[in-house]
This record gives structure tokens, C-alpha cells and sequence, in this order.
């Protein structure tokens, strides 16, 4: 028997469906039947634009065209295309984002050019809370160029930077993830940009959790240099190529540390001699991913006609609902992400002791999420395909699980090592 609580859930959750009705975008993507995909912000759902693009690229361009697909089907420009079709996504006007290469790469190429940008700078200030990949990279890059490295979570800036301020020690760059990858923090990317400036610093921003969910606004906030993945809230499917942001006011002065042929004034001159090309093209590195690149092109059809800002608005509608749904059904429940909506990317992270049994439990039952070190439940709401009805599923299976205690099953004792 539905219980009153229960039954407040749902008809709440109907009356915010239709309210949202205009941004559910299910149609968009190919979504297994009977599974609740809570995941889209380690790996994007399909869309459904995307099988036939890659089949074409496949038996056609590549299979029936061969080289020649360079030209006829613009294959030498994917990079630039794809960036110029994911700008607005940004916030940002064409030719200052490109495609290709890895988050790992496009990091390490942006803080190499901001040790040139400001080359009286001496420390770069980063989050110790940020993805690990973030923080060798960081790390890597401060030991090559000379930098001292000073961790500083985002809301201790105004101490760090004051601190080094009055110790005369100038800052190159603050380098932070716009989204905390574990609790779902959103940081006021704004603010710290302009905190940053004011420090005579370069802004670079790891947009991976927040690219196609949250409007980043990159140009009007006047950000430096960003860099992001392609795979998550922009569904450009596995290992798909990431992009990098260089304002238009930077680009004159970018040097690529991984100067490629394709990164070249003049790629097909095959000069021994490195000349960079104009523009965002000088990023360039070597021979891009073709049919990943080709497969984000086309997933980016998601965002045809659509305002971030509308995602975003869905995004917190839903995010809000399936932590009031969690707290109503299993009180007590304890986050690690915020409950306020400015502090709140798209995604709820519950803290359990049992966190990596409560994920295995739960994608027993069809709701998939992803468990992260030591004890968080982590439920990314990739808002164009999920409705208020699934998360209040979501959430009763959480219940269920923890009522039964499936989450304690010996199965789950031994973790593998991917998750």
C-alpha cells in the first residue's frame, strides 16, 4: 500500500513534469528500457543522433571516400567545427574553442601557456579537492616551468591570495574544477575569475561537471583558459575528445608546449621549422580522433534550439526533488552535496559508510550511479533525459535497498578495480 508520503512524492512529481514539460529532451537520446541512468555525469547517455553519424563515417567517409574525406567531408576542420558548434554551449563566440585530445592534455597545454602568459609568476594555486588527473597534471607542469603549487580550496581564496599578496609573492594562475567532482560543490566561477584578475593571475577552469548542464558563460565572465571532457553532460560517448577554451585576447601570445603538424601556419608545407598557426588553431597537436570527434559532432545535435539556461533550470528542479524524496523516504540520510541551488551542480551525493554496496544494490535494481572514495553515493541528474518520476524511484529503491540491507550482501565485500 502507497503510503501519504509516498503518494505526496508522486503527485508532486507529476505537477513538476508538466511543469518541465518543454525541456524533456528523452527523444533525443536512445535509453535502455527499465533502467534509471544516474551516471550521465561519468558517461553521457546515447543520443540518438549519434549511430547513424558513425555508421556514415565509417562505410562511407571512411570506407568509400578513404583519404579523400579529408576534404569532401571536412575531416581537416572537425576540430575547429566541433568547437565553434559547442561555443554557445560555453557561453563563448567562435574561434576560441577546439576539439580534440584528452582533459589530461588540453590541462597540461593550458597551464604550459599560462606560465608564458605571465612568466613573473611564480605560484599556481589549485583545489586539493580536485579530480586527481588535475592534480598531477598540476603538479607536473609547476616542477617543469618552475611555479610552487599552493592548495587552496575555492572559499579560502581571499586568505590564499592575500596571503601570498602580502608575502610579494606574484601568482600565475588559479586553477580550479567548476564543479567538485565527489560532492557536487558548484563554485562561483564568476567571483573567483575576478578575484583571480584583481590578483593579476590567469583564470583556468576544468569545466568537466558542468559543460551542458550549467551555463559557464565564458566570454562574459572573462575567463583565461578552460578546458573540459566530452564525454559526460555532452554525451559524446566513451573516451570522446575534449576541447579547450583560449580567449580571443590570449591567442597571439599561445605557445603550444606540444607543437604538432596540425597546430602548423602551414601543415602541408612540411617545414622542419615550427611556425604556430593564427587563432585557436595553434592548440592543434597532431592527427585528431576522427570518429570520436565525428560522434561529438553529432551529439551536440542534443543542443539544437536549447538554452543552457533551460537545463539548468530542469537540472535544479529535479536535483531538488531527489534530496527532498531521499530525506522524506530515508531520513536521516547525510550529504555530501549542498542543498542550496547556487551551491549545487547537477548531481546529489549521499555519505554512507556502506556507499559501494548501496551503488552495486542499487544498479541490481536498474538505477545506475557510481560510488566514489571513501563513503559517497553519487547521483549525476543529467537533466534532458530524466524526469521527477524516475528520481522518486530512484529514491524508493535507495529505501528498499537499505530496508532489506542488499547493500550488505558479501558480493559487494571486495571491490573491483573499476566502478
Amino acid at each position: 500500500m502507497t503510503s501519504t508520503r509516498e503518494q505526496d512524492l508522486a503527485d508532486r512529481a507529476r505537477a513538476l513534469d508538466a511543469a518541465h514539460a518543454a525541456t524533456d529532451l528523452r527523444d533525443r537520446f536512445v535509453l535502455p528500457a527499465g533502467v534509471i541512468y544516474l551516471d550521465g555525469n561519468s558517461l553521457g547517455a546515447l543520443p540518438a543522433s549519434v549511430p547513424a553519424a558513425v555508421a556514415d563515417a565509417v562505410a562511407r567517409q571512411w570506407g568509400t571516400d578513404l583519404i579523400a574525406s579529408w576534404n569532401s567531408h571536412g575531416w581537416w576542420q572537425a576540430p575547429e567545427r566541433t568547437g565553434d558548434r559547442l561555443a554557445p554551449v560555453l557561453g563563448a563566440a567562435a574561434g576560441q574553442v577546439l576539439v580534440g585530445e584528452s582533459t589530461t592534455v588540453r590541462l597540461h597545454q593550458v597551464l604550459h601557456a599560462a606560465a608564458g602568459l605571465r612568466p613573473d609568476g611564480r605560484v599556481l594555486v589549485v583545489d586539493p579537492g580536485a579530480f586527481p588527473t588535475d592534480l598531477y597534471v598540476s603538479a607536473g607542469v609547476a616542477e617543469q616551468v618552475g611555479w610552487r603549487v599552493v592548495e587552496s580550496a575555492p572559499d579560502r581564496l581571499p586568505d590564499t591570495l592575500a596571503a601570498l599578496a602580502a608575502d610579494g609573492v606574484p601568482v600565475a594562475a588559479v586553477s580550479y574544477s567548476h564543479v567538485d567532482f565527489r560532492t557536487g560543490r558548484l563554485w562561483d566561477l564568476p567571483g573567483l575569475t575576478r578575484m583571480t584578475h584583481e590578483a593579476g593571475a590567469l583564470a583556468v577552469w576544468d569545466l568537466c561537471h558542468s559543460a551542458g548542464a550549467i551555463p559557464v558563460d565564458l566570454d562574459a565572465n572573462d575567463v583565461d583558459l578552460a578546458v573540459g571532457c566530452g564525454y559526460k553532460f555532452l554525451n559524446g560517448g566513451p573516451g570522446a575528445p575534449a576541447f579547450v577554451y583560449v580567449a580571443h585576447r590570449h591567442q597571439d601570445s599561445f605557445v603550444n608546449v606540444l607543437p604538432g603538424w596540425h597546430g602548423h601556419a602551414e601543415p602541408f608545407a612540411m617545414s622542419a621549422q615550427y611556425s604556430p598557426a593564427p587563432g585557436i588553431v595553434r592548440a592543434r597537436v597532431g592527427s585528431p580522433p576522427l570518429l570520436s570527434l565525428l560522434a561529438l559532432d553529432a551529439a551536440l545535435d542534443v543542443f539544437d534550439g536549447v538554452d543552457v539556461r533551460a537545463v539548468r533550470a530542469r537540472s535544479l528542479s529535479l536535483t531538488a526533488y531527489l534530496r527532498t524524496a531521499i530525506e522524506v523516504l530515508v531520513p536521516g540520510t547525510a550529504f555530501a552535496s549542498p542543498a542550496a541551488d547556487e551551491l549545487r551542480g547537477s548531481q546529489v551525493s549521499v555519505v554512507h559508510p556502506e556507499a559501494y554496496g548501496i551503488v552495486q544494490a542499487l544498479i541490481a535494481r536498474g538505477v545506475i550511479g557510481d560510488f566514489r572514495t571513501p563513503d559517497v553515493v553519487r547521483l549525476g541528474v543529467a537533466a534532458p533525459y530524466l524526469t521527477h518520476a524516475q528520481l522518486l524511484a530512484a529514491a524508493l529503491a535507495l529505501r528498499d535497498v537499505l530496508a532489506a540491507g542488499e547493500h550488505l550482501d558479501p558480493a559487494y565485500a571486495e571491490r573491483p578495480t573499476v566502478t
